[in-house]
């Protein structure tokens, strides 16, 4: 599966990472890929793939087109999954917030 700039954009945003240090990881030069990134111009397939396994590595994850359409996510492991759901209701019962 093929990136979008605009995908790439918010996988960054997503792992917070700066658009340099993704750079770096990915073997590209910053200004190739901010220009991708709003559409500007097109990278390499190989230049593509080195982004999207820079951008996984941070975490995020490329959603394919679907019923919802392209997208990206942030990666939670089944130890992150485990770890909200304990939290979910840790609260007690809802009150009132008038004081």
């Amino acid at each position: 599966m093929s990136i979008t700039g605009p995908q790439a954009r918010a996988a960054r945003a997503l792992v917070e990472w700066p658009r340099d240090h993704v750079a770096t990881l990915s073997d590209l030069p910053v200004k190739a890929l901010a220009s991708f990134e709003r559409r500007k111009s097109t990278l390499e397939p190989a230049a593509v793939a080195r982004l999207r396994l820079a951008l996984e590595s941070g975490g995020a994850v490329f959603l394919d087109e679907g019923e919802f359409g392209v997208g990206v996510r942030l990666k939670f492991t089944r130890k992150d999954v485990r770890s909200i759901n304990r939290l979910e209701n840790e609260g007690g019962p809802v009150g009132s917030d008038d004081v």
